[in-house]
């Protein structure tokens, strides 16, 4: 899409006034949609290549959905917050004409539990699924609007879901937001350490990540694309045959620590067990151990940290 009408597209939703409060720091609206009359931003996350799962119809048992949409790309959310005499008619009416606007269709929308399903909130709000938890302040009512909208065309696919609901206990209209850009995953973006670069690090350091290993998700099933950073691992430990290591698998915090700790266990296992499943590695010279989360890299707030907190390291035993 032209940046005059993607412009255009933002524009359709901003009023003249200044927001009186500030957004939160480094948060944005998205260049695809923006926010209505003098609403802030008070919740924000944006990945560039994620999982969004979105609700696709009306929802009766939050804890048994079949209704939902599972997308993958560049994910934004961001939650916007309106004084209350804006309802959340008038908001909803105002993206759906801005959505119109920018040939967007409406897949599916509603109103109110009748319409929603009674689990449709709680879904949205609660369980993680849609939003992660604490992402923002949630009100639970029946002044509540949703819709799904899509557009597909020569630039991509976009996903807009959208939830309003109106707070009037605490004066205040709420708006959620997700985008999903599709896009393909941009591969070959780690580089792998060679047998050299993983002793070097050892020698000055006596521990070393090892990039490239990568796991199904929530899973201790080593993916394909791991294979030339297991061979590097094993040419380290066939270069220097008295070298004996732990094989350490780290997990970020989401879960609890009594199933991460087994989760980068078996991870770590599995590592172990697939270096001995290559020529002339001994697996006695391997001891794995697992962490979970308990020597993070970084922070665990957001998904940049958490992917680098996901790691398997060498350690000099």
């Amino acid at each position: 899409m032209e940046l005059k009408r993607l412009t255009h597209l933002a524009a359709l939703l901003l009023a003249c006034s200044t927001p009186a409060i500030a957004d939160i720091e480094g948060s944005a609206d998205h260049p695809l949609l923006g926010r209505f009359g003098d609403a802030t931003i008070s919740a924000y996350q944006a990945s560039n290549y994620d999982v969004a799962t979105l609700p696709s119809g009306p929802i009766a048992n939050a804890r048994a959905v079949d209704n939902q949409l599972e997308l993958q790309g560049r994910v934004t959310r961001i939650g916007y917050r309106l004084p209350v005499a804006h309802s959340a008619l008038e908001v909803a009416r105002n993206y759906e004409a801005t959505l119109a606007e920018g040939n967007f269709d409406v897949l599916f929308s509603c109103a109110g539990s009748d319409q929603c399903g009674f689990g449709f909130s709680r879904y949205v709000l609660n369980l993680g699924v849609v939003f992660p938890r604490g992402f923002d302040r949630a009100a639970f009512n029946e002044s509540f609007r949703a819709l799904l909208a899509k557009r597909a065309d020569a630039q991509g696919t976009a996903h807009v879901f959208l939830y309003f609901m109106e707070d009037r206990a605490n004066n205040r209209t709420l708006v959620r937001q997700i985008v999903v850009e599709s896009e393909p995953l941009q591969l070959g973006q780690v580089s792998v350490k060679d047998a050299s670069a993983l002793q070097a690090a050892l020698d000055t350091d006596g521990s070393v990540i090892v990039d490239g290993i990568f796991f199904a998700a929530d899973s201790a099933t080593i993916e394909a694309e791991s294979a030339e950073a297991l061979e590097q691992m094993a040419e380290l430990l066939r270069s220097a045959p008295e070298l004996a290591v732990y094989i350490v698998g780290h997990t970020d915090n989401q879960g609890s620590l009594d199933y991460n700790l087994e989760l980068s266990q078996r991870r770590a296992n599995a590592v172990v067990e697939a270096l001995s499943a290559l020529d002339g590695i001994d697996a006695a010279r391997l001891d794995a151990r697992g962490v979970a989360s308990l020597a993070p890299i970084a922070s665990n707030a957001g998904d940049a940290g958490r992917a680098q907190n996901r790691r398997v390291e060498l350690v000099l035993q």
